[in-house]
């Protein structure tokens, strides 16, 4: 019995420290047309990187984008649409992909 428990409890773990291996980096590039200034885009790097699951953002300012590369089992397109929205930047997705 103490071997079955012992098993069941290094399966357990190893279950849960692989379980997040379905999740698959995304990279999303939202449109970003309110930025008015070269200064913009430090107040919406700012409010992506704030986002659970984010690993990279670029932005510019020239283009009116902003390149975010995410964890989608920690977050979403519409969490990231949220941020910058909710820095004063509303923004929409151009396109998603997977990596």
């Amino acid at each position: 019995m103490k071997t079955f428990k012992r098993m069941f409890t290094t399966l357990s773990a190893v279950l849960l420290l692989t379980a997040p291996v379905w999740a698959a980096t995304r990279t999303v590039t939202l449109d970003v047309p309110g930025m008015t200034c070269p200064t913009c885009p430090i107040t919406i790097k700012k409010a992506l990187n704030k986002v659970q699951g984010v690993s990279r953002v670029d932005v510019s300012f020239e283009r009116k984008r902003a390149v975010v590369t995410f964890d989608d089992a920690k977050t979403n397109v519409q969490a990231l649409v949220k941020a910058t929205t909710d820095s004063g930047f509303p923004s929409a997705p151009e396109e998603t992909t997977k990596q």
